[in-house]
């Protein structure tokens, strides 16, 4: 996936845009054409990753600023700590690196590096609401919006 970096699609999922069922056939197309695997791969691969989009964003990652626009609303409030910022710090680098995040992993390795109990030792219920919120968006745009629920 990396030589098609510069396809249309590709930065769609890298910059956290909205994919279309269009976008997702113009993805198989890709994958079919770069020879990276059997229709049955590509399918079982879809499958295991809950959707096609998911499973190319977790190949080429989130753009670092993408990752950190989606952040950036939640931190324009300027009462959290220096800890709690380092903390949503991770979930970008998280998301930079493999494209999208399970809540559940605010509750692992690094994160309980920072904060050994998880989000709920350093946020309020409501800002740990927001963060899910975010998490769930940024997985929803790697999802064709007929898909989304």
């Amino acid at each position: 996936m990396k030589d098609h970096e510069d396809n249309v699609t590709v930065q769609k999922l890298r910059r956290n845009k909205q994919l279309t069922a269009t976008d997702l056939t113009a993805l198989e197309e890709l994958l079919a054409a770069s020879g990276a695997g059997s229709a049955d791969d590509i399918e079982r691969a879809s499958e295991e990753s809950q959707g096609l989009g998911l499973f190319i964003r977790s190949l080429v990652g989130l753009d670092r600023e993408a990752a950190a626009e989606a952040f950036s609303e939640f931190l324009t409030d300027s009462r959290f700590t220096a800890a709690e910022i380092r903390f949503v710090q991770l979930i970008v680098e998280h998301l930079t690196a493999n494209g999208v995040m399970e809540a559940r992993r605010l509750y692992e390795a690094p994160f309980t590096d920072h904060a050994p109990t998880g989000p709920d030792q350093l946020f309020a219920e409501a800002d740990i609401d927001r963060m899910m919120v975010i998490l769930d968006t940024v997985r929803a745009h790697a999802q064709a919006e007929e898909t989304v629920a």
